[in-house]
């Protein structure tokens, strides 16, 4: 029995520890939760910023110290905590989508519909594969028997299927829109909103749809998956809570007098949700049953999308306001002022809060 306690301790101290060795991916992990157990400090400070030629829209992913972004400059960074620059590539068009960090290789797309493999270690190009219209949103990947697949989004209307080892298409989805968020794993399936009013269940090594739940209208955020349920907000201002196994919605917030669209995909930790509208209100909803636990008003409307580290949320304004509320009440725990609006979204690292903003400029804050 002791050594059952101890290894059972052993295995959460495990986790614990090693929650926060990454942000390898858009909201932390390939469920879209951008939730860990980690705490932050009880005030946040600038430690560093790193300055690049334009806007930062992209949100950062951050692995060993090393943060990489891309901005709208054309150019993709890699620097480290102090803001020290280690590589830069020249991708020759925006880049507005988050990257991904997996096996050695950063992954991201271009606003010309490039989506680039480089090397982690020094920014050189290992492939590159083409979609037809711009790419906004990250990447996510499924990996079975040694093969791992690649699904991305584009404004061509496809979901592209490519291989993680030389960037050939494997396969292509269609939808009926737009593709402007991430897409979650759930199992052997990626799942996105479409444009077009669709939660699509796409199975990864085949490229067929598996499920397709019509919900409303256009969503421009990405769902965050918890079990066998899908959350994710619209452009009409609901937000949905999706039975995945039945393709059933189990539960719906709605304020009909607002109507102010969800851009901001949602954060999940146990039974909260917490995610801005751009009515100016940061919202939390009981994951259970859909019941609003708090709303607060805000500065400003809220593009970017919110994380959770331990019992703290924090969330940036378009007035370049950065905030922090304790997760359970919704009590103000800082209010702190960067000065340039902010669509692109935090990671979170080692206590750190890192994001970029309209100035340019990436932010590391921490104590």
């Amino acid at each position: 029995m002791k050594k059952h306690k101890l290894l059972l301790i052993f295995s959460l101290l495990t986790y614990t520890l090693s929650a926060q060795s990454e942000w390898p991916i858009f909201r932390g992990n390939q469920q879209l939760t951008a939730s860990v157990v980690n705490e932050l400090p009880n005030q946040l400070q600038l430690l560093a910023s790193f300055q690049t030629e334009d806007d930062i829209k992209a949100s950062p992913v951050v692995k060993d110290g090393v943060v990489y972004c891309g901005s709208t400059d054309g150019y993709f960074y890699a620097f480290n905590l102090k803001g020290e620059l280690k590589w830069k590539f020249n991708a020759g068009n925006a880049i507005e989508a988050p990257a991904v960090l997996l096996d050695g290789k950063v992954i991201f797309g271009s606003l010309d519909g490039w989506f680039f493999c480089l090397n982690q270690a020094d920014g050189t190009v290992i492939w590159k594969y083409k979609t037809d219209n711009q790419i906004i949103g990250s990447a996510n990947w499924y990996t079975r028997e040694g093969k791992t697949i690649l699904a991305v989004g584009s404004y061509d209307y496809f979901l592209h299927g490519v291989n993680l080892a030389d960037g050939e298409g494997l396969w292509q989805y269609e939808s009926d829109n737009f593709i402007n968020g991430a897409a979650a794993l759930y199992e052997n399936m990626v799942v996105f909103g479409g444009c077009d009013g669709f939660l699509h269940l796409v199975n990864l090594q085949t490229g067929q749809v598996s499920r397709k739940i019509e919900l409303s209208t256009y969503m421009a955020s990405s769902p965050a998956i918890v079990g066998n349920e899908a959350y994710i907000g619209d452009y009409e201002g609901r937000f949905f809570a999706v039975d995945l196994e039945n393709g059933t919605v189990r539960w719906t917030y709605d304020n009909a007098e607002k109507n102010l669209p969800f851009i901001a995909s949602p954060a999940i930790s146990g039974d909260y949700i917490v995610l801005g509208n751009e009515d100016r209100q940061l919202y939390c909803f009981n994951r259970k049953d859909g019941t609003v636990v708090w709303t607060k008003r805000l500065s400003n409307r809220v593009n970017s999308s919110s994380v959770i580290a331990g019992n703290k949320v924090v969330t940036a304004t378009m007035d370049g306001m950065l905030f922090m509320h304790n997760l359970q009440t919704g009590d103000e725990l800082q209010a702190y002022e960067l000065g340039s609006q902010m669509m692109s979204s935090p990671a979170v690292y080692e206590g750190k809060i890192i994001i970029g903003a309209n100035d340019g400029r990436i932010y590391m804050l921490g104590k």
